[in-house]
């Protein structure tokens, strides 16, 4: 029988954890690799509750009657999302980093609870402070074998099945073998014989392949161990495998099927092993253990080469967004005639913003849901659009539209705030919007020292708006992948967070990272000015060290009908100026007839 309610499914979630002797489950928005994005039969947490942000954890209490029974933790990107999706009734909403699992289950779990998780889903660090939090009532985490949603959820997706692609050195600019060997001389120097490889864009990097098993990542479900000796095994689904793969890995890397990785741990026993913390899931740790490897907490050594981008993939970034930015100006010109006739909704809007993509040429796939918030819609910062929450763009309204494309040279991402005419925007929405872009602007304009990190930048964006008493609930930037993940660390601007990757990593140039800076008005509107910047040496005369800066890779016109003047400097007028002449001497030659004439005047000095 089918679960079709989301009531329904948490009632024969409790009841297969009573059978299971469980006291409670912790679901969290997770895969076998701890990825942001997950395939369809990993969306675990979205089938039993109906949320479908990127992060976010629920626990389950077996007890409905205890109150509360339940929670949804997520953070502030998904404060009104949640509530608008997850019943209320049945879950209680709780804001990380505020609280988190441990904290939750300390304050609500029964005394001497049994709460299970899957090991295969939860990273190491997280189990030990669960572990701790219950101990301090007398409860146990226990890993359990089969997940218990897999157990309920009767028509749950398999795994894909596409190919894993081949992904040609012209774009990636250095080969697997390279690569391989970098990773090699690393253990070597550490006295390492392996290292287990898990995240699935650590895996498309090193080995130069790409796939389509998670929407919008173009990524294939596998594991590496990689060894000291320069050899490698990738663990992978036997009908992903062609004879081009085979060819391109070549003799030193063995193809083993996915479901032997475990034996492929279980075979380092006796081994100095190398393994992520952020990046592995607790399983792993478990297996190396019980094999009597000697485990030695590392970041995977592929993740800061494939965050510095060597000129090849700079060149390509910059194709690609040279191609995007046409398509997404030729979307807002679309929408300047269109949307104020009331006839184009979020939905309509989103669909067309695709189609100008495709039209550019090569888009492979979106690099994330695009986020088309009218009005109010667009205060929820990751909003997505459904047919139950779809708006008319109203005339005299904000409309705020976040999206990227994934191409075989480059992944983009942008976000762009109008005003749907033919009025004139109320002095609030300009004054915000113009905080918003002066934050913006000095971050594209700062020069820092070697060893600056992003949360010592992260002010620059928000000292505007801090003046006036706002602020945003989100980080300001994060790092971008090379037609891999929208969202690549270890690099990030934000506030400091304690524990959170990449708050410690310095900016190096060859980074790409967004500047995304927001305003966001609960039930009104949203605004966010989003491109992406690399960071790149500066030549200063006289200069006592090494110092960076940022060149800004996006290049679409910023909506000027919503520009304050007067809060402007001339430093500021003249960043807004010279930005625009370099829209239109990218994206001028790409557009013609009404679209160009468009771009012009949008371009035009203020």
């Amino acid at each position: 029988m089918l679960m079709n309610t989301h009531e329904a499914r948490l009632d024969a979630l409790r009841k297969e954890l009573a059978a299971r002797g469980l006291d409670g489950f912790v679901i969290p928005i997770s895969d076998e690799h701890m990825s942001e994005y997950v395939g369809h039969y990993a969306q675990r947490l979205e089938w039993l509750t109906g949320f479908n942000g990127s992060a976010g954890t629920a626990v389950v209490l077996t007890d409905s009657t205890l109150s509360p029974a339940a929670a949804m933790l997520v953070d502030g990107r998904y404060t009104l999302q949640v509530r608008d999706q997850v019943d209320g009734t049945r879950y209680a909403y709780a804001n990380v980093p505020a609280t988190s699992v441990a904290a939750w289950l300390a304050e609500h779990a029964p005394e001497g609870a049994r709460i299970g998780y899957d090991a295969w889903l939860h990273g190491s660090k997280w189990v030990q402070a669960v572990e701790q939090a219950l101990a301090s009532r007398g409860g146990a985490l226990l890993a359990v074998e089969g997940n218990p949603i897999d157990a309920v959820w009767h028509d749950q997706p398999s795994p894909s099945a596409a190919p894993a692609m081949v992904h040609p050195d012209a774009f990636t600019g250095e080969s697997s073998q390279t690569k391989r060997a970098a990773v090699s001389a690393w253990l070597t120097s550490r006295g390492l014989e392996a290292t287990v490889i898990t995240a699935l864009d650590s895996i498309a990097w090193l080995l130069n392949i790409r796939g389509t098993d998670v929407e919008r990542t173009p990524v294939a479900l596998s594991y590496v161990i990689a060894r000291a000796d320069g050899t490698a095994d990738l663990f992978i689904a036997g009908e992903k495998v062609t004879d081009e793969l085979r060819r391109h890995l070549g003799n030193a890397v063995t193809i083993r099927e996915r479901a032997a990785f475990v034996d492929g741990l279980r075979e380092l026993a006796g081994k100095r092993v190398a393994v992520d913390p952020e990046r592995a899931v607790d399983a792993i740790f478990k297996e190396l253990a019980r094999a009597g490897a000697s485990i030695v907490e590392e970041r995977d050594p592929t993740v800061l080469p494939k965050a510095v981008k060597n000129p090849v993939e700079q060149a390509g970034h910059r194709a690609a967004q040279s191609r995007d930015g046409a398509a997404v100006s030729r979307f807002l010109h679309w929408l300047s005639v269109e949307a104020p006739n009331g006839t184009v909704t979020e939905m309509s809007a989103a669909d067309k913003l695709q189609a100008c993509r495709q039209e550019a040429g090569d888009l492979r796939d979106l690099s994330f849901d695009t986020i088309s918030g009218a009005g109010p819609n667009g205060a929820v910062v990751h909003y997505r659009v459904s047919d139950e929450t779809n708006r008319t763009l109203e005339p005299n309204s904000v409309y705020l539209v976040d999206s990227g494309g994934q191409y075989p040279d480059g992944t983009t991402d942008i976000t762009r705030t109008v005003w749907v005419g033919p009025g004139e925007p109320p002095a609030e929405v300009k004054d915000r919007f113009t905080r918003v872009l002066k934050g913006h602007i000095a971050l594209a304009t700062a020069v820092f020292p070697a060893g600056t990190i992003g949360s010592q930048l992260d002010i620059l964006a928000r000292a505007a708006l801090w003046q006036a008493g706002l602020d945003y609930a989100h980080g300001t930037g994060h790092g971008v992948g090379s037609f891999l993940s929208v969202h690549e660390g270890p690099q990030r601007i934000g506030k400091p967070a304690g524990g959170q990757a990449g708050t410690d990593q310095p900016l190096l140039p060859g980074m790409f990272l967004s500047n995304e800076p927001g305003y966001y008005k609960t039930g009104e509107y949203g605004i966010r000015i989003e491109n992406l910047v690399l960071v790149e040496e500066r030549v200063i005369e006289g200069a006592e060290g090494a110092y960076y800066g940022f060149e800004t890779l996006t290049h679409v016109p910023i909506e000027r009908r919503l520009l304050d003047t007067t809060l402007l400097t001339r430093a500021e007028v003249a960043w807004w100026n010279a930005y625009h002449a370099r829209v239109l001497e990218i994206v001028g030659p790409q557009l013609d007839g009404a679209a160009r004439a468009w771009l012009e005047a949008q371009c035009a000095p203020v």
